[in-house]
């Protein structure tokens, strides 16, 4: 069968493609050949400004377009290339000398890929349309679903609930501040995310710019190099084998990671709330939750994000842990494995548009918020035996723990009974007496 949607090994590239084609601008076969492109002839570019050989400006603009302008059908002429050189890079050396006679400029062609390994071109390649990606699709994904819990917290910020530790009714909070909880990490997150460095390997087939130096010792290579890295927006590591070492990448995998667990416990948390009936979910006439059972309204959304997310963090422990590790100055491994970064990015892309989908469902059940908080009044008993510490009550705690530690009829009449039998003053049973589990919610930082 020829490949479609229906006949796709991956969900990516198949049931889900409409949701993530635009992905493939980055990670797919032709993203590759593209950025190797784009990198070789910058190359070629800044050779040419550094004055190792004359370039007429009509041909520089020639070279500008064809990077720009580069298609699927370059890409295939490039396929059929490689047929012959079975060697990816080589092919696209090749692509990049035919433009070179095309522009007028044939005599140049020595000058492409001069004194470069293949992974000069793959490491900073890959890093640039991992770059890219990052810039143009992860981050504003990511801080656009933060921003949307944000507008949550803020319209649920008035809305107590009650709290539960270890699975247990515990003192209340405000349904807004939880959510700012993610926020909050997510935040984090992202502030060290951003500090990581994209950085590149390019320094020749061992990392000394041996061949450089050898035909032109006059030039300091290391300082070009930087000065080319740093062109096309990335950073050069100054000492490395013949590949990157990927640290930074690593820890770019490993940030994101710590990312999807925060949004994991979120979605485990919303699906709790469900399940409690704390929310609601919005129907859409035609769909059906259950086969068997016509009532039901599942929470997919979430469901759905939690297994991209773990399958994504699974992808990403294999590359953080993989990719720095290489025998001597270098083996294959790294190649193999740098081809499927696009796949954990993909599954978390998914699982961002999950939870915003989930989140366009949830309706608040304030009524349901509301009766668990009037069932459960033995959560006051921290605020009563607070202010009995204050007044240098005797045993307040033990008193409490006596009144309320295992017992199932804790209501207002059973608290406030309470109350009325302590010896202290008027004025401190009122102030008791008027705390509730639906005022009994502290305080946080404005939000």
């Amino acid at each position: 069968m020829e490949l479609q949607a229906l006949t796709a090994i991956s969900p990516i590239d198949g049931r889900y493609r409409n949701q993530l084609h635009q992905l493939d601008e980055y990670f797919s076969e032709y993203a590759l050949m593209k950025y190797r492109v784009i990198v070789e002839i910058e190359y070629f570019l800044f050779l040419a400004d550094n004055r190792l050989f004359k370039l007429p400006v009509k041909a520089r603009n020639f070279l500008k377009q064809a990077a720009a302008d580069f298609s699927p059908a370059d890409a295939l002429h490039i396929k059929e290339t490689e047929k012959i050189t079975n060697h990816d890079v080589k092919a696209v050396e090749y692509f990049i000398k035919e433009k070179l006679d095309q522009c007028g400029i044939g005599q140049l062609k020595e000058w492409v890929h001069f004194g470069l390994t293949s992974q000069d071109i793959n490491n900073t390649s890959i890093p640039l349309s991992w770059k890219q990606a990052i810039e143009f699709e992860y981050l504003p994904a990511l801080l656009n679903l933060n921003n949307e819990f944000k507008i949550l917290a803020h319209s649920w910020r008035n809305i107590t609930l009650l709290a539960r530790t270890h699975g247990q009714p515990a003192s209340p909070t405000r349904l807004g501040k939880e959510i700012m909880v993610f926020v909050e990490r997510i935040e984090n997150q992202v502030e060290q995310f951003i500090n990581v460095p994209f950085s590149a390997k390019f320094g020749g087939a061992t990392g000394n710019f041996n061949a450089h130096f050898v035909a032109f010792p006059k030039k300091n290579w290391p300082v070009l190099g930087d000065q080319f890295v740093a062109s096309i927006g990335l950073q050069r590591q100054q000492f490395t084998t013949q590949i990157e070492h990927y640290d930074n990448l690593a820890a770019h995998f490993d940030a994101m990671k710590r990312i999807n667990t925060i949004l994991v416990d979120f979605c485990r948390d919303i699906w709790t709330y469900i399940s409690m009936d704390y929310f609601k979910q919005k129907t859409k006439k035609g769909e059906i939750g259950s086969s068997a059972m016509p009532h039901k309204v599942n929470p997919i959304d979430f469901e759905n994000a939690e297994g991209n997310l773990g399958i994504a963090n699974a992808l990403l422990e294999h590359l953080s842990g993989k990719l720095p590790v290489s025998r001597l100055q270098r083996d294959l491994t790294d190649s193999t494995v740098l081809r499927n970064i696009g796949v954990p990015f993909a599954h978390i892309i998914l699982a961002f548009r999950s939870i915003e989908k989930g989140l366009g469902k949830l309706v608040l059940n304030e009524r349901k918020i509301a009766d668990d908080l009037e069932n459960n009044w033995a959560v006051v008993a921290e605020a009563i035996q607070t202010i009995l510490r204050r007044e240098n009550y005797p045993k307040p705690y033990e008193a409490l723990k006596d009144l309320t530690r295992g017992k199932n009829a804790i209501d207002k009449k059973t608290i406030q009974t309470f109350i009325r039998s302590l010896k202290v003053s008027p004025a401190i049973k009122k102030e008791l007496l008027n705390i509730t589990p639906s005022n009994y919610y502290g305080i946080s930082p404005d939000y």
